[in-house]
């Protein structure tokens, strides 16, 4: 994957069960050679610890909106670093915050700064996923120009079966691959 080599890669982390997914697609991008940098909303981190993506990334994991020890406006260093932002997994809160145009965190005021080719990968409950406020909001991002790569049908954390599970890694890097020049 020489797509990826040496590229800043951006990748949003909500809080989902799917996390775990992230993890697998941090390391992936690393061993591509590419420079993932991590933004984790508060709820993400309730799931994973930030320590955790700083050594899958090797790179400082951002989390607050203001100054943190690596750059003084976060989200605007970061947004002109971006040379592709993955938000894996995008919760139905984030495509909703997304779709507004609300900005109260980091990942969610990056999102309003940054130029660079956009793609989500949603995860959530299948009930979430076909709620008509959320297909809404994904067809708000789609249009303002955001990338999706739809969730897949399966067993979901809580139990039941349904299109909610965020899609493979090696889906989202297809599809990352094909948004880099």
């Amino acid at each position: 994957m020489k797509t990826f080599e040496r590229r800043r890669i951006l990748i949003g982390v909500t809080g989902s069960i799917a996390i775990y997914k992230a993890c697998e697609l941090v390391f992936a991008l690393r061993k591509a050679e590419a420079r993932p940098a991590v933004v984790m909303t508060e709820c993400a981190t309730r799931l994973v610890a930030p320590e955790t993506f700083r050594a899958l990334s090797g790179e400082p994991v951002h989390t607050r909106l203001f100054a943190d020890d690596h750059h003084a406006m976060p989200h605007i260093s970061l947004a002109a670093e971006a040379e592709l932002v993955i938000v894996a997994p995008a919760t139905a809160n984030f495509l909703a915050k997304l779709a507004a145009g609300i900005a109260d965190d980091l990942l969610s005021t990056l999102m309003l700064t940054v130029s660079c080719p956009v793609l989500l990968a949603p995860a959530m409950h299948a009930q979430m996923w076909a709620h008509p406020a959320v297909q809404r909001n994904a067809e708000i991002v789609k249009h303002d120009g955001a990338h999706l790569v739809e969730p897949v049908a399966g067993a979901l954390a809580c139990g039941t079966e349904g299109k909610g599970k965020m899609a493979p890694v090696e889906e989202i890097l297809r599809a990352a691959e094909g948004m880099l020049p």
